[in-house]
């Protein structure tokens, strides 16, 4: 998706531009749209027209249109959507108050305008444009002297650094200044690394290069993060899968990613991450069920005592028709974050989503015992009785 221009007032009113470039950039439109928004979009209008004789034809004409929105319907197959709705703006062949449905098209450009655009949906907007969002998978490509730092999407690879330093050779009995060029090549690529890896959500990185470069540069870069206490590169450590490529230059990535040991560890990476959570969830409330909640009204209550460690919500929630209601789940998933609490939003077109939705679409995995819910829970019932 690419972001064409965003203007939002200090309310969070506003509207903003977007061109889908990709299938699923249908599916993060749909999740954007509300019925009661305003959509500009370019459409087909079928058109009749009346010759100067009398006679009369039809033409199909490519018009701009602005609807308010009333009907919102996605084909998952086929990732279509198709956007019914009146007319809100003067317009030569619709009359204002007509009803049309206008069909987004790849790489066609469109405004969509809201009364309030809330965090949730900005965040989308932001994954939607942002590829670093969708590079679960990065690599470094290197030799001595040279190295690229790619993220790689599931469209194309990006390179967000490139790496060179000049290392003298080797020399008889003196090999001091190609071993200070060699570890001042290696910082320069740990630097690359922790300014370009965004580790939420990358979760594999391929090191490739030919010869011994990979294992002496993994060696360097752990054993440093051990004297400096590298948090990030440290708890980060299982990510890191070293494979062999026949140079440091970006077109060797070919190579490395279709090592069968890449390919294995790389299938449906940012799915995985769903199905690890949902997993953690069932055993929590297998074993600990005092940790893991799930429904609305329980997970709000966790949350009041600041309990919740890992949110899992579904993103059909957010597509709730009634406003106020979407705004709770909106609340919820600020104030989880605010808390230091981890958000995920599930794809309800993804298996590990369904599951979720069976769950009432939100669950929790708390911090810390919170047993006073289910007591309250017994009491009520039992007044009721």
């Amino acid at each position: 998706m690419r972001l064409v221009r965003k203007d939002l007032e200090k309310d969070n009113a506003g509207q903003v531009t977007l061109i889908p470039e990709e299938p699923e950039d249908m599916w993060h439109t749909y999740n954007l749209l509300q019925v009661g928004d305003s959509l500009r979009a370019s459409t087909i209008r079928k058109v009749q027209t009346e010759s100067a004789t009398g006679s009369v034809g039809s033409n199909r004409i490519r018009t701009t249109l602005t609807l308010c929105v009333e009907t919102i319907d996605f084909d998952s197959q086929a990732c279509q959507l198709r956007v019914k709705g009146t007319n809100i703006q003067e317009n030569e062949y619709v009359k204002m108050g007509a009803y049309h449905t206008i069909e987004l098209e790849p790489n066609r450009q469109f405004t969509l305008a809201k009364k309030q655009w809330d965090s949730v949906v900005l965040e989308r907007i932001e994954q939607a444009c942002d590829p670093a969002w969708s590079a679960d998978v990065a690599a470094v490509v290197m030799q001595e002297g040279l190295a690229h730092v790619c993220l790689v999407t599931p469209s194309m690879t990006l390179t967000r650094a490139k790496v060179e330093v000049n290392i003298p050779r080797k020399r008889k009995g003196n090999c001091s200044q190609h071993d200070r060029a060699l570890e001042r090549f290696y910082e320069q690529v740990v630097q690359a690394i922790q300014r370009h890896i965004n580790f939420e959500v990358v979760k594999c990185v391929l090191v490739a290069s030919p010869g011994f470069v990979r294992e002496q540069f993994c060696d360097y870069m752990f054993q440093q993060a051990v004297k400096t206490d590298n948090k990030l590169l440290l708890e980060n450590r299982s990510k890191f899968l070293q494979v062999h490529s026949s140079s440091g230059h970006k077109y060797a990535l070919k190579e490395a990613l279709c090592d069968p040991a890449v390919t294995s560890r790389l299938s449906d990476t940012k799915a995985a991450g769903e199905v690890k959570a949902l997993d953690d969830f069932y055993k929590m409330l297998q074993h600990e069920p005092d940790r893991a909640f799930y429904g609305l009204k329980h997970v709000e209550k966790a949350n009041e005592a600041m309990a919740i460690d890992t949110l899992l919500i579904s993103d059909e929630l957010f597509r709730h028709q009634d406003v106020a209601t979407r705004a709770r789940y909106v609340k919820l998933v600020d104030s989880v974050r605010e808390n230091m609490g981890t958000v995920r939003i599930f794809s309800s077109l993804h298996v590990s989503g369904e599951q979720l939705g069976q769950l009432t679409g939100v669950a929790a995995i708390l911090r810390f015992p919170v047993a006073e819910l289910s007591d309250q829970e017994d009491e009520s019932s039992s007044e009721e009785d």
